[in-house]
């Protein structure tokens, strides 16, 4: 703890290699990437080690406490605070990071999503104006005015898209007169509610349940966690299913 009154404290610097131990995967020993923490223990680690490794487990890597007995997928969160500290306090990781997606959708012959290409063009920034490259006030004030319209009007569809099939499975409620739809896969399963009970005039989305592969999903999973947890290895679109919450299986 710092004294107060005592500037050699207050400006102490803390050398990486102290605190690696709070900011890298358990799992795979690098630096977190896309930090993801249960939410029983708050143990964090990279999404795609936690999400391997809970395919055959049900236990946090680090205490060993039960997650979930059976669903222990819906029981852990991205951490975005801790994504932004690890970035802030790793030299070049999320350039690195950021530069090795984009040439792997290249690799592919994919066009890149458009929350990597944000992520890119936030980065230049950060970098012009850490170099001294900055513009005069009024410049600026100028292009953010006129690029502005082009973001309001954007609607997220230059995010990375999901193909999804929304099929009713219960008596109680009609199904839809459009079920095919394709949104952001940074949507999520609440978006998803609020749509269905919009469109079939329901009271409260809180009456719904959405389900894939006959699991419930939590309702701040996005749609792309869900893809890659639950649809993997299946062609497009997901397929969704929702029912009321009190019509249970």
């Amino acid at each position: 703890m710092a004294v107060l009154g005592n500037p050699d404290m207050l400006t102490r610097k803390i050398k990486l290699c102290h605190i690696n131990a709070h900011i890298t995967c358990r799992l795979c020993d690098g630096y977190l990437i896309d930090a993801t923490t249960v939410t029983e223990c708050l143990h964090t680690f990279c999404r795609s080690c936690l999400v391997k490794y809970l395919e055959e487990n049900n236990t946090c890597p680090t205490c060993r406490i039960v997650i979930h007995q059976s669903h222990p997928l819906q029981y852990i969160g991205h951490d975005r605070t801790m994504q932004d500290i690890v970035y802030k306090l790793v030299p070049g990781l999320q350039e690195a990071e950021i530069k090795k997606q984009r040439e792997f959708y290249q690799k592919l012959g994919m066009e890149v999503p458009g929350d990597i290409k944000g992520e890119l063009c936030n980065m230049k920034t950060h970098l012009d104006q850490r170099n001294g490259d900055t513009k005069s006030e009024e410049t600026a004030n100028k292009e953010a005015g006129e690029e502005k319209p082009e973001e309001d009007n954007d609607y997220h569809r230059s995010d990375e898209q999901v193909s999804i099939c929304l099929e009713c499975n219960s008596s109680k409620l009609r199904g839809l007169k459009r079920k095919w739809i394709r949104c952001s896969a940074q949507a999520t399963v609440l978006h998803l509610k609020k749509f269905i009970a919009k469109k079939l005039n329901l009271t409260s989305f809180n009456e719904l349940d959405i389900l894939c592969n006959e699991e419930i999903l939590g309702k701040d999973h996005t749609l792309k966690f869900v893809v890659v947890t639950r649809w993997r290895f299946k062609k497009s679109p997901l397929l969704l299913h929702y029912r009321p919450k009190m019509d249970l299986l």
